[in-house]
């Protein structure tokens, strides 16, 4: 059999494992080991799933994931997102608008806090979106806004995406990160220019809030905004030593949790429950991680050791003919179909063991690619009719927001997401800028 047909048999049986309902890390693994097995033999096969399991064992930046999650959860848990809110609601509630670009702003912070899209959707659901519709917001504009500023999650840092990225790919985490500073504040910026243009041509979608809305006293206003201005000491405190090389990356993330846990505490809120809400969801958070990891590499050792990307390197360029962009457009028009019913990390681990090798046999950056993966998986969320972020949001919205409204209202928001994508394909300095700047000085 040839290594061409043995790797399609490898995806096939895998995606119809899938299909049964079958967790990820579960049909990739159980396709990895059966498949070296059989190839391999008795030592052989075990000998591909050990490695692999060492591998991630001895991966000293893994240790970040556990303490970046920590962090977001006790941000999150200790109600300190909803701080964040308030200060956006008060300072800039008078501008048409302003609540929709404050919830934005939220959202940034909020990746800048977590690394999880799932996390932002949870806060602008549950803490935005009732104050918007109440406020008379456009119930499409908001809604778009929220499910756009979650995509942010998984490409602004500290990104837990962009850690599993760069554990299958054997690419820096730092570099990622810092590759998708950029990228994310421009994303995110666009989508406030888009609200300022739509709201300055139809007010009634943003209006201004009401003089009795925004008559608080002024040190009510400063202490929201020593509040608001917290996550983002704490973010500091994280990231300033890393960038100017005084701490590693694993040191700078335990920074941050123990900053967080502290400032939870200084500000009354680091309760037993939320303590332990803290722990369990980054224990099962973590252990889902470590699992999807090993069994991506061991499906990832199957494939060095068939050779299966040499023989689809070759099939696409000397036999079809295919030009290294061609290639590259098609492998992220593959992301925008598999993202209607697989979610990010899913999609990653399916395809990164044939995907990662092949962009850096075609001559591409894998840490920008890591970005344009990461921007076309926001994509494949939102776009419809499958997208998964517009279930996960239709779960979330009140009954009033029905599933054409959610439709309706992320259209504009894919198409800016699109424009991001070809900017940053079309200048891969966007994103290779600030790491290239930082790790040479």
């Amino acid at each position: 059999m040839s290594y061409e047909m043995i790797a399609t048999l490898m995806f096939s049986s895998m995606m119809l494992m899938l299909l049964t309902g079958q967790r990820v890390f579960g049909a990739i693994g159980f396709i990895a080991v059966v498949s070296a097995l059989l190839l391999w033999g008795d030592k052989g096969g075990y000998d591909i799933g050990f490695a692999a399991a060492m591998k991630l064992m001895k991966w000293y930046p893994l240790l970040t994931l556990p303490m970046f999650i920590f962090m977001g959860y006790v941000l999150s848990e200790s109600r300190i997102a909803d701080d964040l809110y308030k200060m956006f609601h008060v300072w800039m509630g008078g501008v048409r608008g302003g609540l929709a670009i404050g919830t934005i702003g939220l959202m940034v912070l909020i990746s800048a806090m977590n690394g999880l899209s799932v996390a932002g959707m949870a806060i602008g659901s549950t803490i935005a979106l009732p104050e918007l519709l109440k406020r008379g917001y456009d119930k499409r504009m908001v809604t778009g806004v929220i499910q756009a500023g979650s995509s942010l999650g998984i490409l602004v840092p500290p990104s837990v995406v962009l850690v599993l990225y760069a554990m299958i790919a054997r690419q820096p985490v730092g570099q990622l990160w810092l590759a998708g500073v950029v990228p994310g504040l421009m994303m995110a910026s666009m989508f406030i220019a888009y609200i300022v243009i739509r709201c300055w041509m139809n007010p009634t979608l943003g209006p201004v809030l009401s003089p009795e809305d925004r008559d608080i006293p002024r040190a009510e206003k400063l202490r929201l905004l020593r509040a608001g201005i917290l996550p983002l000491v704490i973010f500091a405190v994280m990231m300033v030593p890393f960038v100017n090389g005084w701490t590693s990356l694993v040191e700078s993330s335990a920074i941050g949790a123990a900053a967080a846990f502290f400032a939870a505490v200084l500000k009354g809120r680091m309760t037993k429950q939320v303590f332990e809400n803290s722990v369990r969801n980054t224990l099962g958070i973590t252990c889902m991680f470590m699992w999807i990891i090993l069994a991506a590499l061991a499906f990832g050792a199957v494939f060095d050791g068939l050779g299966a990307v040499k023989a689809i390197e070759s099939l696409f360029t000397e036999k079809m003919g295919l030009s290294p962009w061609m290639i590259l457009i098609l492998m992220q028009l593959s992301f925008i179909l598999m993202g209607t019913f697989l979610d990010d990390t899913a999609m990653l681990v399916i395809v990164a063991p044939l995907y990662v090798p092949l962009v850096g046999a075609l001559g591409f950056d894998l840490i920008w690619y890591g970005i344009l993966y990461t921007i076309t998986t926001q994509i494949a969320y939102m776009t419809p009719p499958f997208g998964y972020n517009l279930f996960l949001m239709r779960a979330m919205a009140p009954p009033e927001i029905t599933l054409r409204d959610i439709y309706a209202s992320i259209t504009p928001f894919v198409l800016v997401m699109v424009l991001a994508l070809i900017l940053v394909m079309v200048f891969p300095q966007i994103a290779t800028w600030l790491p290239d700047y930082i790790y040479d000085k």
